[in-house]
């Protein structure tokens, strides 16, 4: 059977119009740069650039004279990260350095028994696993179910058991890019009273989250990826009821009740999702990821959703047209968001990832195959040369 090309492949129709002139402002990305990686580490808006450089700029002029303003600016990026997941409150929201800290803070928080279970997949990045792993010394044990079966849920469903503590999972998975039915999970955990920590770091900027419908106890996701922010910046989300059965296992001025009292002696931990940031917050990332936010505000999360969506269902059709070609990501409704992973006939996927990489195509190797991860303002043509100097490489 002859092989399709990119081209001949159905054109869908665009679900939303975006404004490309905002968009090639924000991204003035170089034409010959074909950047489908938003899973590892994305670029940032042009605005995201511009707040890092006013606050350098600011600093170089004034030191701290208006740090007033910086606090200010932290609380805006609370209430955007609230709104962003749909938190109940302002004071759910933590800001960390990155997920593996957040998850890290709930791990070592559990006054763990021994003989509790954490269930968990076998498709979790290392900083969803580690930490749970880590907690065996306590006699607790880490059972990681695979979820390559038809209901993935279900087969996490069914691992646990009258001693499970905790689920763990991530909301779409790093490899293979399997999204999953969070609601339903976090449904059943709720009414089986086992603690629902979600690593959101593969689906938050790319796809709505609602912390309250998906009955999340704990959520922990980085800036860098889809957020479309820096580095060393993260949101970590927990449930009122959910943070008061976590033990404190880091301290330091920047957590107490008494916020910017230095002189008491007597201290006690906020009751806010601050208790867990005990020392001095990343100002500059906190101005940089709260203007790449406010991007997501002005597009809207729908409209994100719906690009991130079609864009992977795009890959997905055209990478199905190629003999030599198999899609390793689900492509059911509901089961992809925005990651697509395959694999090519005889080929060495290193050895593959090395050339599209040298001929500027940005993605990565993960899962035994190469990982395109567009956003919602890649472009089909960006899409198209892509797939064209894949084509011509296998």
């Amino acid at each position: 059977m002859k092989d399709m090309s990119y081209y001949e492949v159905t054109q869908y129709p665009k679900l939303v119009m975006l404004d490309l002139n905002l968009l090639q402002q924000e991204f003035p990305q170089d034409e010959d740069l074909y950047y489908l990686n938003h899973a590892a580490v994305a670029p940032w808006p042009a605005r995201t650039a511009r707040a890092v450089q006013c606050f350098a700029e600011e600093i170089i002029s004034k030191g701290a004279k208006d740090y007033a303003n910086w606090l200010t600016k932290e609380k805006h990026l609370r209430k955007q990260l609230q709104t962003l997941i749909n938190a109940p409150s302002i004071n759910d929201i933590a800001l960390l350095k990155n997920t593996s800290e957040g998850i890290s803070i709930v791990a070592c928080g559990i006054d763990w028994q021994v003989g509790e279970n954490i269930v968990s997949s076998n498709e979790e990045f290392p900083s969803n696993r580690i930490p749970w792993e880590a907690q065996q010394e306590k006699g607790v044990e880490f059972r990681e179910v695979m979820i390559q079966v038809d209901d993935p849920e279900q087969a996490m469903i069914d691992a646990c058991d009258e001693n499970t503590r905790l689920l763990t999972i991530s909301s779409v998975q790093y490899a293979s890019g399997r999204r999953m039915d969070l609601e339903r999970l976090g449904k059943y955990c709720s009414e089986n009273q086992i603690l629902f920590c979600v690593d959101a770091i593969q689906s938050l900027g790319a796809l709505i989250m609602d912390a309250k419908a998906i009955h999340a106890d704990f959520m922990m996701a980085d800036g860098h990826k889809w957020m479309l922010g820096p580095e060393g910046i993260a949101l970590f989300y927990t449930a009122e009821t959910a943070r008061k059965k976590l033990t404190l296992n880091q301290f330091g001025w920047h957590m107490v009740e008494n916020y910017g009292d230095y002189d008491t002696k007597e201290w006690v931990p906020t009751s806010s999702a601050r208790k867990f940031e005990c020392g001095s917050n990343n100002l500059m990332g906190i101005h940089a990821l709260s203007a790449s936010l406010s991007l997501f505000e002005a597009i809207g999360m729908g409209n994100v959703e719906q690009q991130v969506l079609e864009n992977s269902m795009y890959i997905i059709q055209c990478l199905k047209h190629h003999s030599k070609i198999q899609v390793l990501s689900p492509v059911g409704t509901g089961e992809y968001g925005g990651i697509v992973t395959f694999q090519v006939k005889g080929q060495d996927h290193g050895a593959l990832h090395r050339k599209l990489l040298a001929k500027n195509v940005i993605c990565a190797h993960r899962g035994g195959g190469i990982r395109f991860s567009p956003h919602f303002y890649t472009s089909r043509k960006v899409i198209d040369k892509s797939l064209e100097i894949l084509f011509s490489n296998i």
